[in-house]
């Protein structure tokens, strides 16, 4: 009795040596982004990404394919609970895919609340509301899945651009471009979070969109979109007229109409 008890106590010892180690290099290799970070989901949707991982395996992949493509079936027959009822499923199989998570918010922002926003066979009131909530619900994904991508600049630059383009919340917007910027995003998106910044209704994000655009400026790029946002700024910001950049405002020409027959 006394060997097995002995036998047991080493396991014991050898175990809590051996845990604080194996975290210890588990930790370094998922900085090293070697090893994934285990999704960090409800108690109900961990039972279900570990149910899915447990019987789908390597194919995971495969089958959220296959499931997207189901999803475009069900676009095409506009049934919008279906396509956000799949790529809840594929987003959840490949959370680390940005292109999912970006199909998934497109459906929802852009396609299902233009539906029905222009849907005439139902009462205004009820189109806005429908629209608005699908438009939210692109936002929420797009949220959920920087959660599992926090510096992936293109799913940065989706959601700042319906939060310009479908919400005008042009803070938000400049929030969204500048996370993207700052994660390698594409110049044009340091830009566009300074003209974002501007038209807000925020005198803080004024400060973040002048030092932005004054800093572009001084640089030697004063495109006329930026000339234009730098002089909104100016008055907003009660700059004083010493303080302001030289240049006029441009004016913005409306194209002259083409002769011929009209179409």
């Amino acid at each position: 009795m006394k060997r097995p008890l002995q036998a047991i106590a080493v396991l014991v010892l050898f175990g809590a040596v051996k845990l604080p180690l194996e975290q210890r290099v588990t930790q370094d290799l998922r900085q090293m982004k070697l090893v994934e970070e285990p999704l960090r989901l409800g108690v109900e949707e961990n039972l279900g990404q570990a149910g899915l991982a447990a019987s789908l395996g390597g194919l995971r992949g495969l089958v959220a394919s296959i499931l997207a493509l189901r999803a475009h079936v069900e676009f095409t027959h506009v049934n919008w609970a279906k396509v956000d009822g799949l790529y809840k499923v594929v987003t959840r199989l490949q959370p680390r895919n940005p292109t999912y998570w970006e199909d998934a918010s497109w459906h929802m922002a852009y396609n299902a609340a233009s539906y029905y926003n222009f849907n005439e066979t139902l009462k205004p009131l009820l189109r806005q509301q429908l629209s608005d909530e699908h438009v939210k619900r692109g936002i929420a994904i797009l949220q959920e899945g920087l959660h599992f991508l926090p510096d992936h600049p293109r799913l940065w630059v989706k959601l700042a651009e319906i939060y310009w383009r479908r919400t005008y919340q042009f803070k938000e917007a400049g929030d969204a471009y500048w996370n993207a910027f700052q994660h390698g995003g594409l110049n044009y998106t340091e830009r566009f979070a300074g003209f974002a910044y501007a038209q807000s209704n925020d005198p803080a994000s004024w400060q973040k969109g002048y030092a932005i655009l004054k800093r572009l400026y001084d640089s030697g790029k004063p495109t006329p979109g930026l000339v234009t946002h730098l002089k909104m700024l100016e008055e907003k910001m009660h700059i004083p007229p010493q303080q302001r950049i030289p240049d006029a405002a441009p004016v913005w020409k409306v194209p002259a109409p083409q002769a011929g027959p009209q179409r």
